[in-house]
């Protein structure tokens, strides 16, 4: 076998100096040492804003936004609501009848539960409605979760959506990113995503 014989491995060899395939770094190695960088919580190449190469996955219509959001508060408000009306029930005279027991603990539910679903949709871009219908929130730059303190921020900044006499709610329905006024202030975009 000669160096220029096609059945001979060693015949094609790279220039030196350049690698014949991409190095990756060995576990544990920190990237800056030589290796090339992958962007931290990239998505597979199924597709999430910020990876190269996957592009932004499909944008959540208006009609999914708002179906998420109404199941969300049913899931947080209505055990408060259904408590309230047995207090009511029991009462002698329900015109003027205190809130008792029943309704307190929907009260404490209502607060657990809002916190455990802004969690949920910190930590996995996802509230309970969310999943239900096939959408998911993420930073729109990287694609990563936003973290139960800046999923916090957004609902803080939907008083935006609201105050501009709610033209805010229905910013989705035009915009080219299908943003909020929240969204765009947290910079964050709510996407579908695959159930499964």
């Amino acid at each position: 076998m000669s160096f220029g014989d096609p059945n001979n491995p060693y015949s094609q060899q790279p220039p030196q100096g350049q690698p014949s395939h991409p190095q990756q770094a060995p576990q544990g190695v920190p990237p800056q040492y030589g290796y090339p960088q992958q962007p931290y919580g990239a998505y597979p190449p199924a597709g999430m804003p910020g990876v190269p190469g996957a592009g932004m996955p499909p944008l959540a219509h208006w009609g999914q936004r708002v179906g998420a959001y109404l199941l969300d508060m049913l899931i947080i408000l209505g055990p408060m609501y259904a408590l309230g009306f047995i207090d009511l029930a029991g009462s002698d005279d329900p015109a003027n009848a205190e809130p008792g027991a029943f309704f307190l603990i929907g009260i404490v539910y209502t607060l657990a539960m809002g916190i455990y679903q802004l969690y949920l949709e910190g930590k996995t871009g996802q509230t309970t409605g969310k999943k239900v219908l096939g959408i998911s929130l993420h930073r729109e730059a990287d694609g990563r979760t936003l973290g139960f303190g800046m999923a916090f921020v957004r609902k803080l900044a939907h008083f935006l959506d609201s105050a501009a006499c709610y033209l805010g709610w229905l910013w989705p329905l035009w915009d080219a990113k299908k943003q909020t006024f929240a969204d765009k202030v947290c910079s964050t975009v709510v996407v579908k995503v695959n159930k499964g």
